[in-house]
C-alpha cells in the first residue's frame, strides 16, 4: 500500500521545526531522569537533535519506498538501523549514564516525535490508513534498534572493564617491583608486566615522569593488628563498583591523582587498600585519609618508594593519626614500623618480665603506656585510667622494679617507648 504525500510533508515541517522539537525533547529527558538532568545542555542537546534528525530521515525513506507492516522490518538492514558513529556516541554515553536510562532516553523521544508527527499529520487531515504502516515501521525500527544499543553498550562497558583491570594491574606491577623494563613502558614496542591477568601492554605511562608513590585507607577501616594486615574478601587488583571505600577515597584524591593518556586515574588495590600514582602532594590537612606517601620518583624507583609509603600508611594508623604523611614526618614511629626486629628485641629485654605476672603485668604495662602517651604527666596519665594519682604512682614505681629500668632516664624511657609502640603495631611475639 503506498503511502500519501501527507506523511513526507509532515516530515518535512517537523524537520523544519527541529530547533523546537529537540528542546522539547531534552525538557523530557532532563524532567524525568535524573541522570541526564546532570548532563550540561551544550553536550546533550546536539545529541539529541543528531538522533532525530536520523530518526525523521528515515521515516521520510520509508515513506517515499511505500513500506508497509508486510514489508522488511527496519533496522534489520544496514540501511535502516543507527549510524556505527552515533553508536559509538551512545556507547560513550554508557560510561556516564545508566544504559537503562539510555533506552528510556530512546522511548521518551520516541514518544514525543510521534506525538508531534500525529500533530502534523491531523493539520493535513491525514489518515489511519497513512499512519497505521508508519507507526507500526517506527515500533519494529525502535525495538530493533534498542537492541542494538544494549549490545553496543554492553560490548563497550566490557571492553572499558578489561581496559581496567588491565591498567589497575600495571600499576600494581609497577607499586610491587614486578614489571619488566623494557620499552614498552615508554610507548615503544610490545613488553609485557608479570600479572595474573597475562600479558598487559601499555603505552600511556611516562616513563620519565616524576610521581609519588600512595597507599591509603579511610580512618574508620584502617586496618589493626600487624603491618601486613589488611581487611579480608579483597582480590587484589582493581576493585569491583560495589566498593564504596575505594571511590571515596579516589574521589577525594582525584585532583591530584595521575592520569594515563587517556585521563583514567592510575590507581589499584594491593591488598585491600587503595594505593597508586600521585602527579603532587595534596595539599591541606587531607582529614578524611590516612595516606601513606613515597617521594616523587620515575618509573625504575617506585618499588622502594611505594615500601616506604607503606611503612608510613602503617605507623600512622598504629598510631591514630589522620592526614597525609611520609616516612620521614613520621620519624621514629615509622621506624617501628620499618624495623620490627629492633622493636621485637627491646620488648623481649623490657617487658618480658611482665608477662610472666599475668594480669598484673599487663596492669603495670598498660600503666607506663599511659604515663608515655600523656608526655609523663602523673595526673593526666592516672584520669585516663580513672585511678588515683598515687595508684599510679604504685604502679609505676612497680613496672620499674620489674623490668629494671627507670623512668627518669631517657635512654630507658626511649627503649620503653619502642617496645611499647612495636606491641602496638605488630602485638605481642607469637
Amino acid at each position: 500500500m503506498e503511502t500519501s504525500t501527507t506523511v513526507p510533508e509532515a516530515v518535512a515541517a517537523l524537520h523544519t521545526a527541529i530547533d523546537g522539537l529537540t528542546d522539547e525533547v531534552v525538557d523530557g529527558l532532563r524532567a524525568q531522569l535524573p541522570s541526564y538532568a546532570a548532563v550540561s545542555l551544550h553536550q546533550l542537546r546536539p545529541r539529541v537533535m543528531a538522533s532525530l534528525r536520523t530518526s525523521l530521515s528515515l521515516v521520510q525513506r520509508w515513506s517515499e519506498e511505500g513500506r508497509s507492516s508486510q514489508g522488511a522490518v527496519p533496522g534489520e538492514g544496514a540501511g535502516y538501523g543507527i549510524p556505527e558513529t552515533h553508536l559509538d556516541e551512545i556507547t560513550a554515553l554508557a560510561r556516564a549514564l545508566p544504559v537503562e536510562d539510555i533506552i528510556s532516553a530512546y522511548r521518551i523521544g520516541t514518544d514525543v516525535v510521534w506525538r508531534r508527527f500525529g500533530e502534523e499529520m491531523a493539520a493535513r487531515r491525514g489518515t489511519a490508513e497513512d499512519l497505521l504502516p508508519i507507526a507500526e515501521t517506527l515500533r519494529a525500527w525502535v525495538d530493533a534498534n534498542t537492541l542494538r544499543i544494549v549490545r553496543s553498550c554492553r560490548v563497550g562497558i566490557q571492553e572499558d572493564a578489561r581496559t581496567d583491570r588491565r591498567r589497575a594491574a600495571l600499576v600494581r606491577a609497577l607499586l610491587l617491583g614486578q614489571a619488566r623494563w623494557d620499552e614498552s613502558l615508554s610507548g615503544v614496542g610490545p613488553g609485557a608486566v608479570g600479572s595474573d591477568d597475562g600479558e598487559l601492554t601499555d603505552g600511556s605511562y611516562d616513563r620519565s615522569a616524576l610521581r609519588l608513590p600512595f597507599r591509603a585507607c579511610l580512618p574508620e577501616a584502617a586496618p589493626s593488628g600487624g603491618p601486613e594486615a589488611a581487611p579480608g574478601g579483597h582480590a587484589p587488583g582493581h576493585p569491583g563498583p560495589g566498593d564504596r571505600a575505594f571511590h571515596r577515597i579516589v574521589a577525594a584524591l582525584r585532583p591530584w591523582l595521575a592520569l594515563d593518556t587517556a585521563g583514567r586515574p592510575l590507581v589499584t588495590t594491593v591488598d585491600g587498600e587503595v594505593a597508586g600514582l600521585l602527579a603532587g602532594r595534596p595539599a591541606g590537612l587531607c582529614r578524611s585519609l590516612v595516606l601513606g606517601l613515597g617521594a616523587p620518583v620515575t618509573p625504575s624507583g617506585l618499588a622502594a618508594e611505594f615500601t616506604r609509603a607503606t611503612q608510613a600508611l602503617r605507623a600512622a594508623v598504629g598510631f591514630g593519626l589522620v592526614g597525609a604523611f611520609t616516612r620521614e614526618e613520621l620519624g621514629l614511629r615509622a621506624t617501628v614500623v620499618a624495623l620490627p626486629a629492633v622493636g621485637e628485641g627491646l620488648a623481649r629485654l623490657r617487658l618480658a618480665p611482665l608477662a610472666e605476672r599475668g594480669e598484673d603485668g599487663a596492669q603495670l604495662e598498660e600503666a607506663a603506656a599511659a604515663y608515655l602517651r600523656q608526655g609523663l604527666r602523673l595526673d593526666a596519665a592516672a584520669r585516663t585510667l580513672y585511678v588515683h594519682p598515687n595508684t599510679l604512682r604504685n604502679r609505676l614505681r612497680r613496672f620499674e622494679e620489674i623490668t629494671g629500668t627507670s623512668l627518669r632516664d631517657p635512654a630507658d624511657l626511649a627503649e620503653i617507648w619502642w617496645a611499647l609502640a612495636h606491641r602496638r603495631l605488630h602485638g605481642p611475639a607469637g
